[in-house]
């Protein structure tokens, strides 16, 4: 799994011309799925994101989560984040689950966020996404299975 965290003042996605969810300030999370990827998987990186703290506390330091800012998410499928460009000048996404098992474990994403955090938007699988945002910062921090040590 990697997942690109931003940031955000606010952000949206817009789908076919119509606004499907809109955040303020939190986080605007890009979620890649590997094909190695398992529940437990997800519940690692979610428990990671809830208590990241990268939020200003009232001295500038970024000392402050999530939740003790108030904030909302916004959760994207990407599977271009396993874009592999070692060879030639085409990606290929090799690494990137399949569909079907992609869904499952984005799905499984959201609902165990909605019911550990609450204020969650989010993208729709598969369909083509225009995400508008403001980057706060700009502060952006990605995770991969490196930075969780397994």
């Amino acid at each position: 799994m990697k997942v690109v965290i931003q940031r955000v003042k606010h952000a949206s996605v817009t789908i076919e011309e119509k606004i499907k969810g809109s955040i303020n300030r939190g986080f605007l999370l890009l979620i890649g799925i590997g094909k190695e990827d398992t529940r437990e998987t997800v519940d690692k990186y979610l428990d990671k994101i809830l208590k990241l703290r990268i939020f200003d506390d009232e001295e500038g330091k970024t000392n402050l989560s999530l939740n003790d800012i108030n904030g909302d998410i916004m959760a994207i499928s990407q599977f271009t984040l396993y874009a592999d460009c070692r060879k030639g000048n085409r990606p290929n996404f090799l690494n990137a689950a399949g569909p079907k098992e992609a869904k499952e474990l984005y799905e499984y994403f959201l609902k165990s966020c909605k019911e550990k955090y609450g204020r969650v938007e989010s993208g729709e699988f598969g369909a083509d996404m225009k995400i508008d945002l403001l980057n706060d910062g700009p502060f952006t921090v990605v995770l991969d299975k490196e930075m969780l040590g397994y």
